[in-house]
């Protein structure tokens, strides 16, 4: 019988999908739950206490309660939600500010002081290596051919890694990019089509890889994509044999060696290359820093291409301050499947069920154990309690040559269970293997764990982890955390949250060895991230100092709330109000409005006037508004520091309103206008909001277009 996929193929048939930014991401996990700290941008560290409704003038209005020192409330409307950051993770020896206390911003002046050195000491390192000319690698003619023997089709996110890194290639500056895509999303393609581009541009490139495992394998990978073309491809690890290694250090110095693939053994004192060009590393997380020291060093003007799946939480800050370049691969392969993943206590016969299940369906199986003085324990269970399947032993401390011989095996499918310790974490790729069984998984890094978790589930099959502990043994309770964790992120691609959420539960580490964490708890995370990130930008533009960042404060008799009939689940309704603060254009706010009525259903009135609010304070902050006060009887606007940009432009403005808008000696705007209604009243502040905010962009259009004085 011949089925229409043995005729046809797979159909490849993928939505296409909004691209999701990193940003977005991280403020979608940090959800606030109550008891958590939280800064606000100008009365400091308060405790979140939920959600309230309250009553502005007599229409309700959702409102984020906060208790700060001495039991006093601050009451935040939903709309304004930006101005509050999440404190981060060490929140139990921070204390609480007191509201109208000067001690907060002071502590923000002295802080911004200090982000400026650090800012102006990381951009100084960034554009050392900017300045530097880096090679311009093209591509060859020969790489559509390459391209072809890819056998899967590219995902969205992976043609777009593809291009950035091309591009970085080409753009005569050394590259430095990390490409952070999940376990199995098809980063070691980037990795393989860089090394081409640059191999056959006449430059060498390293790859090194964590481990010995994964070094075999991404070689004999390399080896089959590059055969038929001119390009020589090398290894180094402890398992390769002296004379071949030997040949190999020899290849690299002359330049006859093209691509080496191997481990730290790359970095050996005594290796030379003739013409290095690219530099890949795979799995950057598990390198320490005097590796990291030496491979700066190999660096100074070479490309470099990092992928990782859960990047280190000082690499993910440095990404996210734009100090490195990332590109994230978010989108599964076609057909993949998420792992369904279980945390519980050891249970024998659920573990047997487990291995015979997977037996039964022709698969293979991971027991993987933290420790080598584990191992007997397991293999005599798996002798008694599972006789019916086939197991062998793999661990760092078996010569490499039988390390290499069982893991061979296991490739061939002579066993059905692999018991080994964490050697098998680093990407190795077994596609018939779908059932993976932790023992005593409290003993692993949060990252650890997912690497592990993504050994299983590489094909179409559906896979299952089960994470162990031991039965009658309490886990401490940041081990409860990362399992925790890893049991809710089962969706696909989730790496890069995990490496979000072990931001939070680690801290950021240093990014240039000075010690930041004390200033990160005096400002909170969030908030010290986003300074830094301002500073940053600042000294790339050029520009000394911005306008001061403002919230704009918007009061409208009106009811302004997501109702809980809505949409019932309160963190739900969190995260929606958090997105509402990111919004910086009128149609993301319409696309925000057609993604609630298809998942939700019809916009109830209060949350149109809630979109209507969001939208007028996105003009306000265009249009230099600082506060707008909307009544029955008009409106009274009054403009942030440095006043109104284009005071000839307004004087206009006032004008075309032919006495409905008089401009007051106090510099404030009023707008005489009749509004009984709430109704009246929000489209009035949307229309006020919207003629300011063309009076700015107009000036700003006419400012460009004036030619320079000779």
């Amino acid at each position: 019988m011949l089925t229409e996929q043995d005729m046809l193929g797979d159909r490849l048939v993928r939505r296409k999908k909004r691209r999701k930014s990193a940003d977005a991401f991280l403020a979608e996990l940090a959800a606030l739950s109550p008891g958590d700290l939280v800064v606000h941008a100008d009365h400091g560290i308060g405790r979140y206490e939920g959600l309230t409704s309250i009553q502005v003038g007599k229409a309700p209005h959702d409102c984020v309660a906060l208790s700060y020192a001495g039991g006093d409330k601050l009451y935040v409307p939903v709309e304004n939600i930006d101005v509050l950051t999440r404190y981060g993770s060490e929140s139990e020896k921070a204390s609480l500010d007191r509201l109208g206390g000067e001690a907060w911003q002071r502590r923000k002046a002295r802080m911004k002081e200090r982000i400026r050195e650090i800012a102006g000491e990381l951009i100084k390192t960034a554009a050392l290596r900017a300045t530097r000319p880096g090679r311009t690698i093209e591509t060859d003619s020969a790489f559509p051919q390459f391209v072809d023997r890819f056998p899967y089709e590219e995902t969205e996110d992976q043609d777009r890694a593809i291009s950035d890194v091309l591009d970085d290639l080409q753009s005569g500056r050394p590259m430095d990019r990390l490409v952070c895509g999940d376990v199995g999303f098809g980063k070691t393609e980037v990795a393989l089509r860089a090394a081409f581009v640059a191999a056959m541009a006449g430059q060498q490139v390293a790859l090194i890889c964590p481990t010995t495992l994964l070094a075999r394998q991404h070689y004999a990978n390399f080896k089959a994509r590059f055969s038929g073309f001119p390009i020589e491809v090398g290894r180094l690890s402890r398992l390769v044999p002296s004379a071949e290694a030997k040949a190999t250090k020899e290849g690299l110095e002359k330049g006859t060696v093209d691509i080496v693939v191997g481990t730290h053994a790359i970095l050996g004192k005594g290796l030379k290359f003739k013409k290095l060009g690219l530099v890949i590393v795979d799995e950057e997380q598990h390198f320490g820093v005097a590796h990291k020291e030496r491979l700066k060093a190999l660096r100074e003007d070479v490309h470099v291409l990092t992928l990782t799946a859960t990047p280190i939480p000082r690499t993910l800050q440095m990404a996210m301050s734009g100090l490195r370049e990332l590109s994230v691969i978010q989108t599964p392969p076609v057909d993949r499947l998420a792992v369904r993943t279980y945390v519980a206590p050891w249970d024998p016969v659920v573990m047997r069920e487990a291995l015979l299940r997977e037996h039964y369906r022709g698969g293979q199986s991971f027991l993987v154990a933290p420790r080598i003085a584990d191992l007997p324990d397991l293999e005599k269970w798996l002798a008694e309690e599972v006789p019916e399947v086939k197991a062998v032993t793999a661990h760092g401390q078996m010569s490499p040559t039988e390390v290499e011989q069982r893991m061979s095996a296991f490739y061939d499918r002579q066993y059905d269970v692999l018991l080994s310790t964490t050697i098998v974490e680093s990407g190795l790729d077994i596609p018939s293997a779908n059932t993976l069984i932790v023992y005593r998984a409290d003993r692993f890094g949060l990252a650890q764990l997912y690497q592990l978790r993504g050994r299983v589930g590489r094909s179409k099959t559906r896979a299952y982890a089960y994470l162990t502990t031991e039965t009658n043994r309490v886990v401490t309770e940041d081990a409860d955390k990362r399992l925790q964790v890893l049991a809710n992120l089962d969706s696909l691609g989730a790496g890069f949250q995990l490496a979000s959420h072990d931001l939070d539960i680690r801290g950021a580490g240093n990014l240039l060895g000075d010690e930041q964490s004390g200033h990160i708890k005096e400002v909170g995370f969030e908030l010290y991230q986003s300074m830094l990130e301002d500073a940053i930008l600042d000294l790339k533009s050029g520009h000394s100092e911005r306008r001061e960042e403002f919230t704009p404060q918007i009061s409208v008799e009106a009811p302004i709330l997501i109702p809980e009939t809505y949409v019932p689940d309160l963190d739900l309704r969190m995260g929606l109000y958090r997105r509402l603060g990111e919004f910086d254009s009128r149609q993301e706010v319409e696309e925000f409005a057609a993604e609630l009525i298809d998942r939700f259903g019809d916009l109830p009135q209060e949350t149109q006037n809630l979109l209507q609010i969001v939208e007028t304070k996105i003009n306000c902050r265009k249009a230099c508004i600082a506060k707008l006060d909307v009544g029955a009887k008009g409106a009274l606007i009054t403009f942030a520091d440095g006043g109104f940009p284009d005071l000839a432009g307004l004087l206009a403005y006032v004008d075309r309103l032919k006495g409905a808008a008089k401009l007051r000696p106090d510099s404030k705007l009023v707008v005489s206008r009749e509004w009984p209604t709430g109704e009246a009243r929000l489209n009035g502040a949307v229309q006020l909001s919207r003629g300011l905010m063309r009076v700015v962009a107009a000036g700003e259009q006419a400012t460009q277009r004036e030619p320079e004085p000779a």
